[in-house]
């Protein structure tokens, strides 16, 4: 392929402009030879992506600046999974940022293939971010508000010239998904080991004409969007049921990572899937070991748990729920499932973080709100239920009212015996000290003042 020369940019405006009349006039579609290419040899004074970025002060500017940048190539419209958008990055390999331009140009990838180095000149171009992605181009104004819109097709080769030098191989970044960061952004990355969703296994890429997300996803159940056109050439593959490596453009939206190919190309999924990963358990080891209504004040309430093994244990998937007085049905319930609890250690959890530090002096493990399974005001009913459902520990007697009854803490507490070293998914007043201002049926008639009568976080 000849390689032309162009020092003067109006002649080779002229040349580009040209060649994509006479393509667009006389081809129907995407299958014919590639145009020559075309490239300037102008000394350029290179400024890198980041300082182009510092002009962003938080809207969309206009740069006045006579600065060129320097990147390459990443994405390409050959199949279709992009349009109107050209993503570039500062080197072929290892690149430190990234970028994309949005321009008005079809087939774009004709004259910007993957690997060619370009120039561009950003002066009067737009710079602007959306949901943490940078991007440059013309501007777009809606309702007096202006964000960066394409380029359109008669300036694109004003601001875009191609390098002379020879297409570089774009070697991704290869990263896990936990290892993603906004430095990736509009560069190419390479992510092993990773498959998709198995409920989505069995379905296209994308919804025809609809843009499509689909949900990749590691042997650790950490997960990446998959943006997919329902106009790419694809778009009505089945997507693979095997494990493999996938290859793309990094990108973002609202602050959440997602990953668009350039063709099914970019995905080797040829592997077993990964083995089903089963982090969930079930243990007696931990339970309820005390319930807190202070007399003197609601605020201070609290609940703690107890883990009796002598191993840190996973609450992912489990639950604390609430049936208030005589109902049946939960009320309010608390999901552990972010949250772990040492060995023979304790977590407490507070309806009022900052009372309960005021008068604690310490923060609660977990801020659950008024009305939660810690907001008891003594004759509510509270369960402890592990991620299959089961019950595995139980204050009360879920359908009767606490009230003049032997689980009644009304401005008190109920402490779970030190001998109890395990779960009971039924109540049995002999596991408990509770007390209250009533005394019935074996409680002890003695409420509780906090801080004095109470030792959250100690057992």
């Amino acid at each position: 392929m000849i390689k032309m020369i162009f020092k003067n940019n109006y002649l080779f405006k002229i040349y580009v402009l040209s060649i994509m009349l006479v393509f667009n006039a006389c081809v129907k579609n995407r299958d014919f030879d590639e145009p020559e290419l075309v490239c300037s040899d102008e000394d350029f004074s290179i400024v890198s992506i980041s300082e182009l970025k510092n002009l962003y002060a938080g809207e969309t500017v206009q740069v006045q600046e006579d600065w060129v940048i320097k990147g390459y190539v990443v994405s390409s419209d050959k199949s279709g999974n992009f349009f109107n958008v050209l993503h570039f990055q500062d080197a072929s390999s290892n690149p430190t940022e990234g970028l994309q331009i949005e321009l008005e140009l079809r087939d774009s990838h004709l004259f910007f293939d993957i690997g060619r180095s370009v120039f561009i000149k950003i002066k009067g171009l737009y710079l602007g971010q959306s949901n943490g992605l940078f991007k440059i181009g013309g501007v777009f104004t809606s309702f007096g508000n202006r964000s960066v819109g394409r380029l359109p097709n008669s300036v694109v080769f004003d601001h875009i010239l191609l390098s002379c030098d020879t297409v570089e191989k774009i070697l991704p970044k290869s990263v896990s998904i936990l290892e993603l960061n906004k430095s990736m952004v509009n560069t190419l990355v390479r992510i092993d080991n990773i498959e998709f969703k198995e409920d989505e296994i069995g379905q296209s890429f994308a919804v025809e004409k609809e843009e499509t997300q689909r949900t990749l996803v590691d042997c650790e159940d950490n997960e990446l969007i998959l943006i997919n056109s329902g106009y790419s050439d694809f778009q009505a593959q089945i997507i693979p049921d095997k494990m493999g490596v996938a290859t793309g453009v990094l990108t973002m939206d609202k602050n959440e990572f997602q990953l668009i190919i350039r063709t099914v190309d970019d995905l080797d999924f040829n592997f077993e899937r990964c083995e089903e990963l089963i982090d969930e358990f079930t243990s007696t080891s931990v339970f309820i070991s005390e319930i807190a209504d202070p007399d003197n004040n609601s605020g201070a309430r609290f609940l703690e748990l107890y883990n009796s093994s002598n191993e840190s244990l996973s609450l992912k998937g489990w639950d604390l729920v609430r049936y208030t007085n005589t109902s049946s049905e939960v009320s309010s319930t608390i999901d552990l499932s972010d949250y772990s609890i040492d060995a023979n250690g304790l977590i407490v959890i507070s309806p009022n973080a900052l009372e309960f530090e005021n008068v604690y002096g310490f923060l609660p493990t977990i801020s659950a709100g008024t009305n939660s399974p810690a907001d008891s005001n003594g004759d509510d009913n509270i369960a402890l239920i592990d991620p299959f459902g089961t019950v595995i520990d139980i204050f009360g007697v879920i359908g009767e009212d606490g009230s003049n009854t032997n689980h009644e803490f009304e401005d008190g507490k109920a402490v779970r015996i030190i001998e109890v070293i395990s779960g009971n998914s039924v109540f049995t007043e002999s596991e408990w000290f509770i007390y209250n201002d009533t005394g019935n049926n074996g409680t002890i008639d003695k409420p509780q003042n906090a801080p004095f009568d109470y030792t959250p976080g100690i057992r």
